[in-house]
């Protein structure tokens, strides 16, 4: 439990009801018990005081899609330097992926996770469940006894399931336990040895492509499927034009479909992977230029929900390789907020979109009480000022990984303090 805490003077950006004003906010406890718009607000005694100078006040991200080392490769992240990475990018709760050794498709595993968590992470850890053992893509797990233990969605992480048998079987349960389904949609045998987006560029790299339909033949089976077993079912990624357009055309259908995009999609394209540099290889791989734009467009009009960071920590040993051998993933929990807001700068996106993105939408998809400035709700806040200029320094980085895609980018806008339950867990020091 925290003491009493009073911000004032803050630009307070809520989502979830659409404010954008000048306010003040009282915290007790670690709970939102009074907001104040253009009013006075009374100031118990003995509260502590947070001028915020006129920076924006918003709720704490929410990131849908957080890979760590811990358990089993604690060398590339543990949960404690994922927390502190999370704390300095604004990310006051984020949803572990099962891809760990051993997997989390076990309920005792999960309980660990949540009290290792607590005893070692600045944030809020929420793991999730593996849809099959040991991500296999052949058997279930046992869904009642993930959810019970504290698992907030299920989820194969990186890995996609491609039996469509598996998958109703799968979705049905998950319906039944009212767990959101969340999965990676691929192809394998259309993505093959492919390493990057199929294209005219990889052709001039004499890379291997991955093509658009390994993604969406795929998601136009989910999309049936979900409608079929009505499960809360979630895209986890979503990267081209194609998949904006079946996922916009499932929703007229499906209340329950939603969508998610990395960030790397939306402040990248495939030719920032200039001369083979193998931080810019992901999965989903980067596309082109029209494909990013149709992102954004997915996420004004509402067909893309979520934005995430994609966190996917990797020794240099397997990045610093010829661009084809390389492992793919990159870090992104410290860059999230500060890389969403080139979309808010150059005037593709309103603030109050990419925030509903990252916060009300995650929020409302994994049923969290978070994610919203609101009287009852967590008090996991940020301050950050929308117009900070910063460089990304390798030295900085707090993660235990180095392969951030946004590596030396000059980034405007800064999380200048992070609180989760009224406590504050990080503040920037210039």
């Amino acid at each position: 439990m925290t003491q009493t805490v009073l911000i004032k003077n803050a630009r307070i950006v809520d989502p979830a009801s659409g404010t954008d004003d000048q306010g003040a906010v009282l915290i007790d406890n670690g709970i939102i018990v009074d907001i104040a718009i253009g009013k006075p607000i009374s100031l118990p005694e003995g509260a502590e005081v947070i001028n915020a100078h006129g920076l924006v006040l918003a709720p704490g991200l929410i990131d849908m899609r957080v890979f760590t080392g811990e358990p089993g490769k604690e060398y590339r992240e543990t949960l404690q330097s994922a927390g502190d990475a999370a704390a300095a990018g604004g990310v006051t709760s984020f949803v572990m992926m099962p891809d760990t050794t051993p997997v989390v498709d076990d309920g005792a595993l999960v309980d660990f996770l949540i009290r290792r968590a607590k005893a070692t992470a600045k944030v809020n850890v929420l793991p999730a469940g593996a849809i099959t053992k040991s991500l296999n893509g052949k058997e279930m797990t046992e869904y009642g006894l993930l959810k019970e233990a504290g698992a907030v969605c299920l989820t194969d992480g990186r890995h996609s399931i491609q039996s469509s048998a598996m998958l109703r079987t799968a979705m049905g349960y998950a319906a039944n336990f009212g767990l959101t389904f969340v999965h990676h949609v691929s192809d394998n045998d259309l993505s093959g040895d492919g390493v990057m987006n199929e294209g005219l560029f990889a052709t001039i790299l004499g890379l291997k492509g991955i093509p658009r339909e390994a993604e969406t033949i795929p998601l136009a089976r989910d999309l049936q499927l979900a409608a079929l077993t009505g499960v809360n079912y979630h895209a986890a990624q979503t990267s081209c034009a194609a998949s904006v357009e079946l996922v916009a055309a499932a929703k007229n259908r499906n209340k329950t479909v939603t969508a998610g995009v990395s960030i790397n999609n939306l402040a990248l394209n495939e030719n920032d992977i200039g001369r083979y540099r193998t931080f810019f290889k992901l999965s989903t791989p980067l596309r082109s230029e029209d494909d990013r734009q149709a992102m954004i467009e997915g996420l004004r009009s509402g067909t893309i929900d979520t934005i995430h960071s994609d966190h996917d920590p990797q020794d240099n040993e397997v990045k610093r390789r010829p661009f084809a051998e390389a492992s793919d993933g990159a870090i992104g929990l410290e860059t999230l907020l500060a890389a969403a807001l080139r979309l808010v700068h150059s005037g593709d996106l309103a603030l109050l979109t990419v925030l509903r993105a990252m916060t009300s939408r995650p929020a409302d998809i994994l049923g969290l009480p978070a994610g919203r400035i609101a009287v009852g709700a967590p008090a996991d806040l940020i301050l950050f000022d929308l117009n900070y200029p910063w460089h990304v320094s390798e030295q900085q980085i707090r993660s235990r990984s180095r392969n951030t895609s946004f590596e030396s980018a000059r980034l405007t806008g800064k999380v200048m303090r992070t609180i989760v339950g009224g406590a504050t867990v990080y503040t920037h020091a210039d």
